[in-house]
């Protein structure tokens, strides 16, 4: 947290991606240098994050003295022992405490990925909260949700150790098929902004 702090005084993001290891990860992949850095990303995620973490960084300074164009959230997986309405709620409050940081800012909430090599209860669990948070975050201006789960659950409902190795954290080739979807929106956000800018008359 501390090191985040810091950083919020030395660099001026454009996108800043906030939540647990999944987006703490994605700066270890070639895909961080390749997509997300040259969109001046900068990654907020710290490992075991639930959603009352995240929220507290918030609340301590963690979006203080930057004006990021988009922030990106993933945070929930790690929330055992809460309920999908629980989590849902969380994630709404920290997507609020966002928005009371930084008005002007678009908010991505990515879907909570899928788990477990088979079908089971907590990978029942985060999609029952993905189903709650269109509902929940539905009339909030500037907010999207964005699946991170394409390509990841096959046919036959299994996923493959290839794309998670472990089955919850993500591979190379697992990050690409989570995160491009991601990348495709925030490129898209960002043309809007400079758009949105252009048009509107300087003071």
């Amino acid at each position: 947290h501390h090191h985040h702090l810091a950083q919020t005084k030395e660099r001026e993001p454009d996108v800043v991606l906030i939540g647990d290891s999944l987006i703490h990860h994605l700066q270890l992949r070639p895909i961080w240098n390749e997509l997300f850095e040259p969109l001046h990303c900068l990654n907020f995620g710290i490992s075991g994050d639930c959603t009352q973490h995240v929220l507290w960084r918030i609340q301590n300074g963690e979006l203080d003295n930057i004006e990021p164009k988009v922030v990106v959230l993933l945070v929930g997986t790690n929330n055992y022992g809460s309920s999908p309405e629980e989590i849902a709620d969380g994630i709404r409050e920290i997507v609020i405490a966002i928005r009371q940081h930084l008005p002007n800012a678009y908010i991505v909430v990515i879907e909570l990925l899928p788990r477990g090599q088979y079908p089971n209860p907590l990978r029942d669990r985060n999609k029952s909260v993905n189903n709650l948070l269109k509902h929940k975050l539905a009339g909030l201006e500037k907010v999207e949700t964005v699946s991170a789960e394409k390509g990841l659950i096959q046919a036959d409902g299994t996923i493959s150790h290839h794309d998670m190795p472990d089955f919850l954290h993500l591979s190379d080739i697992g990050y690409r098929k989570a995160f491009e979807p991601l990348y495709d929106l925030l490129t898209q956000l960002l043309y809007e902004h400079e758009k949105e800018k252009d048009l509107t008359p300087s003071e």
